[in-house]
């Protein structure tokens, strides 16, 4: 759970968000090397005389600004391609959960089960108790098990929606006569 005045990202809690959280810190180094990169180059201009002309017509610096940037967007892609398909990925699911989005409130459907579903409304402001957070907390809440491929069918019935999960590295859209399907796995509660 995300707490007041955090500035990174939750605590992971599936396989794939740790991925994602390795995936960011990979990108924001690099970020963080070009950018310094850069800053050093316009402090030398600024503060030196140019005495070499002759090296921006070299052939060499325009082969190496022109490969570099392209090694450089190759390092990116590779790990987030291999996270993309990640994502994608169902391995048999013990267990589906379908999700139906409404106006104001969520249903959940354990298709597995016969007649195992229920309506998940929004606890209103003035009846949350000390401690409870505005705008999170429901009435029923879905319960998963641990340690389990889990497929979530995700639509709505009226609106577009956005089912999430910040922990697990989840987010799917909820579109009308549409069902969109992702796969989690949660390795801690």
């Amino acid at each position: 759970m995300a707490y007041p005045m955090q500035l990174g990202f939750q605590d992971a809690t599936s396989p794939i968000m740790e991925e994602l959280l390795h995936f960011h810190d990979h990108t924001l180094m690099i970020v963080f090397l070009i950018s310094s990169l850069v800053l050093y180059v316009i402090s030398l201009m600024l503060t030196t005389k140019l005495t070499h002309t002759s090296t921006m017509d070299a052939q060499e610096v325009e082969t190496i600004w022109t490969i570099l940037p392209a090694i450089i967007l190759i390092m990116i892609a590779l790990p987030s391609l291999r996270i993309l398909y990640m994502m994608d990925e169902i391995n048999n699911p013990s267990l589906t959960v379908k999700t139906m989005g409404h106006q104001w409130y969520w249903s959940y459907e354990y298709t597995d089960y016969e007649d195992l579903s229920f309506d998940s409304y929004m606890i209103p402001t003035p009846e949350l108790k000390p401690g409870e957070l505005r705008l999170l907390e429901v009435d029923n809440r879905v319960v998963l098990p641990m340690e389990v491929t889990i497929r979530m069918l995700v639509s709505s019935e009226d609106v577009l929606h956005s089912w999430a999960v910040p922990s697990l590295g989840l987010k799917t859209d909820a579109i009308p006569g549409r069902l969109n399907q992702t796969t989690l796995m949660s390795s801690r509660p």
